[in-house]
């Protein structure tokens, strides 16, 4: 039986969280993973300081639907009295759990003292973390990194200060911020952070196949496991784990199944977007999801000029059927 992953009043049915990724977790990728077995789905990360000036732009990620739930809202910045605000307004807005990115390497972020650039003053994190906290009665968790060296030293310091601040998870990328997401993950990081507090431990990094994320429960300990990029191609990674866990085989993510996936996709990104903005993202989008198939690099060169919904289902539709005659011509 598969262990749910209990994350202070919210109980997530499995222990398989979606990493928080900018530009793909919004509202329709969030649905697809969910349907496809995902536990946990988070938001990209939002801008505090975008939400209490009430840009437009940043609270249109604060989009959600029931069919996600349970939702994670990841938001960034320093001020603690800023992220107290943005924290309390996500909750106000439906959020299930508040996370905090003290992860993020990208070059602004840490210019602006944001993400991963807070793991260098603890005094200041644990400031921020003590605010937030008072603002929201959701659970709250945070994710970071390894640190500013490969010690580790920096996330079991962070971890342990959080813990006592009442954050009710941690979620663990165990490379540094030098690295930002090359070499390998070190997963001796993620086990160290788990024998250091009480709190349920998330892991992240390198889970490419559903025989990584058992391998990461296993060498680290770990309550959940976090899956990122493995997911934009394969949503289905997460029905994979759980069958897995379960010691059942892995299902058979066919050719049908994968056409169904991508039109409910299509048809909730038009509801989440309108037609003509969806329009524009199907371009790129849909070609995520034929990684591995039969002239895919043929269909993401088709797809660039899709100008409406019926034209991305009609694409999408010939070449399923395109794929399922080559297969079977080479397989009969």
């Amino acid at each position: 039986m598969i262990k749910p992953l209990q994350i202070g009043t919210i109980t997530v049915e499995n222990p398989l969280v979606l990493a928080p990724m900018a530009g793909i977790t919004d509202v329709p990728f969030r649905r697809m993973v969910r349907e496809n077995g995902c536990g946990l789905v988070c938001s990209e990360m939002i801008s505090a300081n975008g939400m209490m000036y009430g840009a437009e732009k940043t609270l249109a990620y604060l989009s959600m639907t029931d069919a996600e739930r349970p939702l994670s809202i990841q938001i960034f910045g320093k001020d603690p009295s800023i992220m107290a605000g943005a924290a309390a307004m996500a909750e106000a807005r439906g959020a299930d759990i508040l996370d905090i990115n003290f992860g993020c390497s990208v070059r602004k972020i840490l210019k602006n003292g944001y993400g991963a650039a807070l793991m260098k003053n603890l005094s200041s994190a644990k400031q921020l973390l003590e605010a937030v906290r008072k603002s929201i009665s959701i659970p709250l968790t945070i994710k970071l990194r390894s640190g500013w060296d490969a010690s580790g030293e920096d996330a079991v310091a962070l971890a342990r200060i959080a813990e006592s601040c009442g954050v009710d998870a941690v979620a663990v990328h165990p490379r540094t911020v030098g690295q930002l997401f090359r070499g390998d993950a070190d997963w001796s990081v993620i086990k160290a952070v788990k024998s250091a507090v009480a709190i349920p431990v998330i892991g992240n990094g390198d889970i490419l196949t559903p025989g990584d994320a058992l391998a990461m429960f296993e060498k680290t300990g770990c309550d959940g496991v976090m899956i990122g990029r493995a997911a934009i191609s394969n949503p289905w990674i997460f029905m994979q784990v759980t069958a897995r866990l379960e010691n059942r085989p892995e299902p058979v993510i066919d050719l049908q199944n994968r056409l169904g996936c991508v039109l409910r996709y299509i048809d909730d990104a038009v509801a989440a977007y309108g037609e003509v903005r969806a329009s524009r993202m199907m371009r790129s989008r849909l070609g995520w999801l034929s990684k591995g198939l039969p002239h895919a690099a043929r269909f993401r060169e088709d797809i660039k000029s899709i100008a409406s919904r019926d034209q991305a289902v009609e694409y999408v539709s010939d070449y399923f059927l395109q794929a399922e005659n080559h297969l079977a011509r080479n397989t009969a």
